[in-house]
């Protein structure tokens, strides 16, 4: 068997998730997810520590990209409108690569141990993010804030399109959904 496998990260995520979705996420182990994927543990070893993992694979690479993209965003825009295009900027990139997500969400809604994990994907978002307002000017307090909020948009734009992929864009889906929070925080 040749050492390196082609898109072996990429194969096991993608077992992981369609098993779980098959069988439930409690009834595959780490063995069901290599057999599925025709590699081995050492191979799936190499990518992740555990069954978690496979599910919240990138999830450093998000909460980098959403810092970078608020460092990047114009010198001129406020902490909120800066927050709002590198949430928007990363969102219209993420969804060009989740051939499984709507698999996932499925997933990590019936499991409790990966709805907490999903938790901490948001935490990190949000701490990078909220580290990349500070670091143009916002104060602490109001940065945490803004990037929570931000977080919360992100993600209910993402379920959004996840409902109704063919529709409109993510980026869309995520202008409507802060266009519904200012309007709600103005009344």
């Amino acid at each position: 068997m040749p050492r390196w496998m082609p898109q072996a990260k990429e194969r096991l995520r993608d077992a992981a998730i369609e098993l779980s979705a098959e069988r439930g996420y409690e009834n595959v182990t780490v063995t069901d997810i290599t057999e599925r994927a025709g590699l081995t543990r050492r191979t799936y070893s190499r990518y992740f520590t555990d069954k978690r993992d496979a599910f919240f694979a990138g999830m450093e690479q998000l909460a980098a990209a959403v810092g970078a993209a608020a460092v990047e965003a114009d010198e001129s825009l406020g902490p909120w409108d800066a927050a709002v295009v590198a949430l928007r900027t990363v969102g219209d990139q993420l969804v060009q690569f989740v051939p499984t997500a709507e698999l996932r969400r499925q997933v990590i809604r019936t499991s409790p141990e990966l709805q907490e994990r999903e938790r901490t994907k948001a935490a990190l978002v949000a701490g990078s993010l909220a580290e990349a307002l500070r670091g143009r000017g916002a104060p602490a307090p109001l940065a945490g804030v803004l990037a929570e909020v931000g977080v919360i948009a992100f993600n209910a734009a993402f379920d959004r399109w996840l409902d109704d992929p063919e529709g409109a864009a993510y980026s869309e889906r995520f202008d409507a959904v802060v266009a519904e929070l200012t309007q709600a925080l103005d009344s």
